[in-house]
């Protein structure tokens, strides 16, 4: 464990102190290496980063330090798909197999761009079998979800789609353009921002890359509350030290100890292929493009790309305000039929408290697996993110600290 000596690297402009203290204070309760930035009106207030990029070394984060933000990764492909849908190349009310005909199969005929972006499609897993190369080379996997059955009627309920998320929207964007997810990214939100934002990780970017430490998964009597590990983002903060849940939670662990339920499956599948462990710091699952879950990115980049949705950053707006207004109507709100828990998504993008009880109506972003979390605040036009190599299991508190602190300055 980092001890609290720790030094804190970067600025905060006057007024934004308290914020500093929170990201000291995680390091104090156990990260290893870390970066917390905020954008107000288009310029940086927050710039931070702290202690070490590797957990058997000496190299150090750097301001600039990449590393895998899972499911914050979702925000920067529904801001991909919001683009085309203002240039008029994409209608989020058509259905996905106007664009994509092998998706109309098995009843998905009429499902829209909007249910998928909503968590509303009702194809949450992956049963086929897909391998790895599948999912690297995409056109494989993404064969498997286009012939996917419903789980639950189309659009009657919300569910969580944690992969294929990613491989439905990639497949629209892919089709409509002719480039794959992560070039598309790249021409159209990282290259005009000067974002270290990747989805597909080139290769030469790999050495500078933070090592994560996935979750510890205990033994005992503590293994049933550390199974909600699978439900990243959701856990009430301080419950898993302690081991005791909530009764709506118990319902939830056990599914996650199940390894039929339709919670594991979406977690960890298609194929078992997505345990959160080690495999996450190996290439084969850097250089795939899985625009839901393994963008890499650094805290400035995802704190500079949401500023950039809500007002301009160095002459770049990536968003207008009518398309954030209406991105940011709650769209799926309730019991979530895949995590069994509370959940709320307006067109792509998760909503408050998912992104921290501090944030307001109106904000809207994405945390994910582990502790990343980015978002955006279009009343206060600021831009967030927190980025860090020390996984911890569900909603730990470490991003919620700073953005509790991010509000008591404004």
């Amino acid at each position: 464990m980092t001890g609290p000596a720790t030094p804190i690297r970067g600025d905060t402009a006057p007024g934004f102190e308290p914020v500093r203290d929170a990201f000291a204070a995680n390091f104090r309760s156990g990260d290893l290496g870390a970066a917390c930035c905020v954008y107000r009106d288009g310029r940086p207030v927050v710039d931070l980063w702290a202690g070490r990029a590797e957990p058997g070394g000496d190299r150090a984060w750097e301001a600039d330090t990449p590393v895998v933000v899972f499911s914050s990764t979702k925000g920067a492909t529904a801001i991909c798909i919001h683009r085309l849908a203002e240039r008029g190349e994409l209608d989020l009310e058509a259905p996905v197999a106007e664009y994509w005909p092998a998706f109309a199969a098995a009843g998905k005929a009429a499902i829209p761009v909007s249910a998928v972006l909503a968590h509303r499609a009702a194809v949450p897993v992956v049963d086929a079998a897909v391998s790895l190369d599948d999912v690297v080379g995409w056109h494989g996997v993404a064969a498997a979800v286009a012939a996917q059955r419903p789980v639950w009627p189309p659009g009657s309920a919300h569910g969580y789609h944690a992969r294929t998320f990613g491989w439905i929207l990639g497949e629209l964007i892919r089709r409509i353009t002719g480039n794959p997810v992560g070039a598309f990214f790249a021409t159209e939100v990282a290259d005009p921002l000067g974002l270290d934002f990747w989805i597909g990780l080139p290769a030469d970017v790999e050495p500078r890359l933070a090592e994560l430490v996935p979750p510890r998964l205990p033994t005992g009597p503590l293994a049933v509350a550390h199974a909600a590990a699978r439900i990243p983002g959701l856990m009430p903060a301080g419950r898993l030290l302690t081991g005791h849940l909530p009764a709506p939670w118990l319902r939830t662990v056990a599914a996650a100890l199940d390894p039929d339920s339709l919670l594991t499956r979406v977690m960890t599948g298609p194929s078992a292929l997505f345990n959160y462990d080690q495999r996450w710091n190996t290439r084969p699952y850097h250089a795939a493009e899985l625009p839901s879950s393994n963008g890499v990115a650094s805290a400035r980049a995802m704190a500079r790309m949401y500023a950039a949705t809500v007002g301009e950053v160095d002459g770049v707006r990536l968003l207008r305000p009518e398309t954030v207004a209406a991105a940011t109507v709650v769209r799926s709100d309730g019991t979530d039929l895949v995590t069994l828990q509370p959940s709320r998504f307006g067109a792509g993008f998760a909503l408050p408290p998912m992104i921290g009880a501090a944030a307001p109506p109106g904000a809207f972003g994405h945390p994910g697996a582990g502790g990343s979390l980015g978002f955006a605040d279009p009343v206060h036009h600021l831009g967030f993110g927190y980025a860090m190599n020390r996984m911890r299991l569900g909603r730990d508190g470490r991003a919620e600290g700073l953005v509790r602190a991010v509000y008591s300055c404004l």
